[in-house]
């Protein structure tokens, strides 16, 4: 088979005859001479844009692939009783509801005038959540373990119960001292 070349070389005669329509070389002078003074082509922006658009959104996604499937595995080290069974996830429903009842009635109540009490209190709530947090982190090693189970439950009674405690003393001391300053006022 013959290359383009050769067709080339041994046609020679045939394609140097044909010359340019009239006018081309002034039309092409033209075009380069505007194209020049004009400054580059222009090009539009959107196509890049649309790379830098879409360069972005990869980046967005890879990163969120790679968090979801390669870090956050290693923070979710807990599980919790609704990861048992849906019985266990009815129970820590309940003391979980009864717990934030308990917790926003124990902010409710002003503990202003007695911040080491407050910081007590705090403490004590953060050192019972920490137990539990080894407890999930217990529960998660060994899902079927039925002490590790029982041992939350116990916790939330406990913490129920404490709180409860906790709620019946400051509602005592609230009402003495609105006693005592019912009675300073009718003395006054």
């Amino acid at each position: 088979m013959k290359t383009i070349d050769e067709i080339i070389s041994r046609n020679r005669e045939l394609f140097d005859d044909k010359e340019p329509s009239e006018g081309h070389f002034d039309r092409f002078s033209y075009k380069l001479a505007t194209r020049l003074h004009t400054g580059a082509v222009k090009r539009s922006i959107v196509p890049y844009l649309l790379k830098a658009a879409v360069v972005a959104i990869l980046v967005t996604l890879s990163s969120l692939w790679s968090f979801e499937h390669l870090i956050r595995p290693s923070l979710n080290n807990k599980m919790t009783l609704s990861d048992v069974s849906p019985e266990y996830r009815e129970v820590e429903n309940y003391y979980v509801k009864q717990v934030n009842l308990m917790e926003n009635e124990i902010t409710s109540i002003d503990l202003a005038n007695n911040p080491e009490q407050k910081n007590m209190l705090d403490q004590e709530l953060k050192s019972m959540d920490s137990i539990y947090v080894e407890l999930q982190k217990e529960l998660k090693a060994n899902p079927n373990d039925q002490r590790i189970i029982n041992a939350m439950i116990e916790h939330y009674q406990t913490k129920v119960d404490v709180m409860n405690y906790i709620l019946s003393q400051l509602r005592q001391i609230n009402n003495e001292t609105k006693n005592s300053e019912n009675h300073e006022t009718v003395a006054l």
